[in-house]
């Protein structure tokens, strides 16, 4: 499996944990992420090392 499928079923599988969510704000997330997605690979949108954002959240 590619990275992308083993997250997917990450994600499949730790989401039947969870309780039945509105499907509205499930599509709205997915939706969202998608555009964040779109945009770092159009390189209209950057980000940071895993090094440097939790050097971020360490100093708050």
């Amino acid at each position: 499996m590619s990275p992308i499928e083993r997250a997917e079923l990450i994600d499949e599988l730790l989401r039947s944990f969870d309780p039945p969510e509105d499907s509205r704000v499930a599509d709205a997330w997915k939706a969202e992420a998608e555009s964040r997605i779109d945009a770092y690979e159009a390189g209209r949108l950057s980000a940071d090392s895993a090094e440097a954002m939790f050097a971020r959240i360490n100093t708050r």
